[in-house]
């Protein structure tokens, strides 16, 4: 067998093990009509799986700034920052970012993903123990992995347990710390409890990272994210975010010192060798910010919409994620589908994206839902109660 004909053979092996098992995973194209309403296959389904959670993908504010930044700019140099991709629009934004976390610099990526790579990478070496939650995002993980072959090492504390935390870094064997975590975490939708990680990191003299992918513009005033509705946003020395989630758009950033932010400049290859976000992504996300500051609106709609929801379902939900945790591949799969029968749209998420025995659909809530797509949803889920089992979680602080 020729070297390429055994390529081949492996690939399709390969695919052919995930499709048995189930895990083959697939695209589906939908037909957009709204931030939460698509076409799939002709049928009129309401999404429960985006992260749009302001619906600013369709804020008329929103696509407007987008609108106008084109006309005057067009799409902007295609290059690198450190090249001539940073153009005064991404300076005025980092600033913005900046100022509105409460930090003395903000630095642009591509995706919250990319963001989270360059820093753990950049800060970490053989110097240095990075605590990390087990169920931290994929991004950090491989940004932990990235680190380790600087010769960072690496703990896993159990989830949210801040005791186990403050034990091991009691314990801890290199000259600095660096203790990393979601503060809403992405698949059981809880939250991080951020406070006694601050006290616990001062103490210790960790530096403490928060990754607010789905903090941001969600929670606090002004949507500043979870550290800052709990009033240690300043207690936090790297501030992790996405802009394609709250913001109805797309990228990442960091929120930090400015020596950090030179650091990443430097040392961060997931932001040296990246093309600048392109000017029509800048203008919309200068116009969300314009937004969610002046206008509470659509974060109390999006709260109206998870307190909702919880009455439902008869629990007190703490996010806009909402886990329903059914078990087996089969049956979460079956209950997809299910759910597409009636013209709801939620994902099956399964292993090895959550843990063997776990599968769930993950409900997510946008201000973009009306009332009535809710009361949908709740009476779809009510008719899979009538064959299948689940749980739903969602824990607070």
């Amino acid at each position: 067998m020729s070297p390429k004909k055994d390529w081949n053979h492996w690939v399709e092996k390969t695919l052919q093990t995930r499709r048995d098992a189930g895990l083959l995973r697939t695209l589906e194209s939908v037909k957009p009509s709204s931030a939460v309403h698509v076409e799939v296959d002709g049928r009129r389904v309401v999404l429960f799986s985006s992260n749009d959670y302001l619906g600013f993908s369709e804020d008329e504010r929103v696509i407007r700034g987008v609108q106008e930044t084109v006309e005057k700019y067009g799409l902007g140099p295609r290059s690198s920052p450190l090249i001539c991709g940073h153009t005064s629009l991404h300076q005025e934004l980092e600033e913005r970012l900046a100022g509105w976390k409460r930090t003395e610099s903000a630095l642009l990526f591509p995706t919250g993903f990319s963001a989270n790579l360059a820093v753990i990478s950049a800060v970490a070496n053989s110097d240095t123990t990075i605590f990390s939650d087990e169920l931290n995002h994929a991004s950090i993980i491989d940004g932990c992995t990235l680190a380790r072959r600087s010769g960072a090492r690496l703990k896993v504390y159990p989830h949210r347990d801040a005791s186990a935390l403050e034990k091991m870094l009691r314990v801890c064997e290199t000259k600095r710390a660096l203790v990393v975590t979601d503060s809403v975490f992405s698949m059981d939708g809880d939250l991080a409890p951020l406070v006694e990680l601050s006290e616990i990191c001062e103490e210790h003299g960790a530096l403490f990272m928060i990754d607010e992918a789905h903090g941001s513009f969600v929670f606090g005033k002004h949507g500043r994210g979870l550290a800052a509705a709990l009033s240690i946003g300043d207690k936090v020395d790297i501030h992790i975010g996405t802009l394609s989630k709250g913001a109805g758009n797309h990228g990442g950033f960091v929120a930090t010192t400015t020596a950090i932010k030179t650091l990443l400049l430097n040392l961060g290859r997931s932001y040296i060798y990246s093309t600048a976000a392109p000017l029509s992504v800048i203008g919309g996300i200068l116009a969300a910010l314009d937004v969610v500051e002046s206008d509470e609106e659509p974060r109390q709609r999006l709260w109206s919409r998870v307190e909702q929801l919880g009455d439902g379902l008869g629990v007190k939900l703490k996010s806009p994620i909402v886990p329903i945790v059914i078990g087996g591949e089969a049956e979460t799969m079956k209950a997809a589908r299910n759910l597409r029968e009636s013209g709801i749209g939620v994902t099956a998420i399964r292993p090895p994206t959550v843990p063997d025995g776990t599968s769930r659909l993950r409900v997510t809530l946008s201000a973009a839902h009306s009332s009535e797509d809710v009361d949908r949803l709740l009476d779809a889920i009510d008719g899979l109660s009538k064959w299948c089992d689940f749980t739903v979680k969602n824990k607070g602080l």
